[in-house]
């Protein structure tokens, strides 16, 4: 007989949904034991409030605090207030008494809800329960291993913040918080996941995002049913509008600087309990080369670091398809001294450059998945000896020619340049049919496969925003943060492609202080303005004219 059908006790804790607790004490230890008692590591003890009425403690041992559990309540609640001792408690006066005198703890809530408390000792908080109250104490204690606060190992950088998120929501709700000091931050928070209920919070700011958005990331969130959600991927793969396509229509990030600055920008982030990523959502693409190191510095710096990005993402994917179709179709594009050294490599190469080419690409991803999963001691060395050594015996040996070994190290490099590990893999992935097509068919088959390309990505959604916006459809504001990186007082509005309740990113020309109107010095000509104009007051004082000390 399957376990479905079977006679066994139902175990499950929606059973307790609609249950009350009863105020008798062991009733409650029966309910309570009935659905945990079965592991080793929850505990239940037994003692007497303020030395008279029977109590029960109940927690898990590898998931509250210890400590707090002893000081903060069963000391409390074992010995009572000191105004207390040796006097009469009045059973009904005893629930208000433990909650507002007895027990030291920020976090106390009385609940009757057996679903609630059954699934609150899940969560590692501690639960008191007393003969003739009807309702359990809910004290929080959790006590859950987590890592230290440091820099994020796949979202490096050289000027900026350096934090990132960690696993536990409450602390990334936290760095979210101290970045965000304002009323109108709203986070939601929700369950998802039939066996784990991840806790899932949608983060946002009122008065800037767009309420519909809103309303779209939480109905998706909440239509997702699968049994668990162990990382914000799962949540990506749930709710992303196109489930077929190689690129990734959901950011996701590490930073909380990154994070935060998408929801000035008018953003919706997700963060899951458990998950160091963050999700953005919409994402369009341009977002995938852009870094939050280019904000940080000026722009000049950060347009020049931007434009390497994306010709090394224009290497990382055409790099490969356009040397296989000018070596096998079209020899005549290259000069003729090029040429000669080209054939010359190629002599020995028993091999079309097209299955060179290939056999080389399927290496190096070999070579870098190995690198990933391999130790961190180890993996720098293997792929030093991998570049090398591999590299120069296969020219040796005759397997490839060293042009197509410096083609495919353009290549890697190029893909190692895009700050986006998700989009980079896109982009690996597109590699190989537009190397087919340049095989077959040479530059007529590279320029099918990008039109191709170029129209899946004109097709995809990110929850209604076109995906290659703001270039296409096209926007003269959004064109300012595209290839390059605007200056701020250029950028005075926010995207319009999210359609934000508030569009004004940058002050007006004008500001008051103290008073009295001024430019913004946001703009270097207001600045420039305004010396000016400190030089020519100062000429008038110098002439005779009106000044300070004649005032007084």
């Amino acid at each position: 007989m399957s376990r479905r059908n079977s006679p066994s006790p139902n175990r499950s804790l929606d059973d307790y949904a609609s249950e009350k607790l009863p105020s008798n004490l062991d009733e409650t230890i029966r309910i309570v034991q009935n659905l945990l008692n079965e592991t080793d590591d929850f505990i239940v003890r037994r003692f007497q409030v303020f030395g008279r009425t029977p109590a029960a403690l109940f927690y898990f041992s590898d998931l509250s605090n210890q400590v707090i559990i002893n000081q903060n309540i069963l000391q409390p609640l074992m010995q009572g207030p000191r105004h207390l001792v040796d006097a009469e408690v009045d059973p009904k006066r005893l629930k208000s008494v433990i909650a507002d005198e007895a027990l030291i703890h920020g976090e106390c809530v009385l609940s009757a809800d057996a679903y609630f408390v059954l699934d609150a000792i899940l969560q590692g908080r501690a639960v008191v329960a007393v003969d003739g109250v009807d309702q359990a104490f809910v004290i929080g204690s959790p006590n859950v291993p987590k890592r230290s606060i440091a820099q994020p190992p796949t979202e490096q950088t050289i000027q900026g913040p350096r934090e990132g998120f960690i696993e536990p929501l409450i602390f990334n709700l936290g760095l979210l918080r101290y970045r965000l000091p304002t009323p109108d931050l709203r986070i939601k928070l929700m369950r998802v996941g039939r066996i784990t209920k991840s806790k899932v919070a949608v983060c946002y700011l009122e008065g800037i995002v767009n309420p519909d958005l809103v309303k779209e990331v939480t109905r998706r969130l909440k239509s997702i049913d699968i049994d668990g959600i162990l990382d914000s991927g799962f949540l990506e793969q749930l709710i992303e509008d196109n489930h077929w396509s190689p690129f990734p229509q959901i950011q996701n990030t590490e930073k909380p600087d990154r994070a935060v600055g998408q929801m000035i920008e008018g953003r919706v982030i997700v963060l899951v309990d458990g998950s160091p990523f963050a999700l953005i959502c919409p994402t369009v693409f341009v977002q995938f080369y852009q870094s939050s190191e280019d904000y940080s510095s000026r722009f000049l710096q950060g347009s020049f670091s931007r434009l390497a990005r994306v010709i090394a993402l224009l290497f990382s994917l055409i790099t490969p398809s356009l040397y296989v179709a000018i070596i096998s179709f079209n020899p005549e594009l290259i000069p003729t001294e090029f040429a000669i050294a080209v054939a010359g490599g190629r002599a020995g190469v028993p091999f079309p450059s097209v299955v060179e080419v290939l056999v080389m690409e399927i290496s190096m991803e070999v070579l870098r998945e190995a690198t990933i999963r391999l130790p961190q001691q180890v993996g720098g060395a293997l792929s030093i000896v991998g570049v090398l050594v591999i590299g120069q015996a296969a020219v040796s040996a005759g397997f490839a020619s060293p042009i197509t070994v410096v083609v495919i190290a353009l290549t890697t490099i190029g893909s190692f340049a895009t700050p986006a590990y998700n989009a980079a893999f896109a982009l690996r992935m597109l590699r190989f049919p537009l190397i087919f097509l340049a095989g077959m068919f040479g530059l007529y088959g590279i320029v099918v496969g990008l039109i191709l390309i170029g129209n899946h990505a004109l097709s995809l959604r990110s929850f209604g925003v076109p995906y290659l916006t703001p270039a296409v459809p096209g926007n003269l504001s959004g064109l300012k943060d595209l290839l390059i990186r605007g200056p701020l007082w250029w950028m005075k509005t926010r995207p319009s492609l999210l359609q934000t309740e508030d569009e004004s990113r940058v002050g007006q020309e004008t500001v008051e202080y103290q008073g009295a109107k001024t430019r913004n010095v946001m703009d270097p000509k207001a600045i420039d303005e305004k010396k000016e104009g400190n030089a020519d007051e100062a000429g008038e004082s110098d002439h005779g004219g009106p000044s300070d000390l004649d005032s007084r």
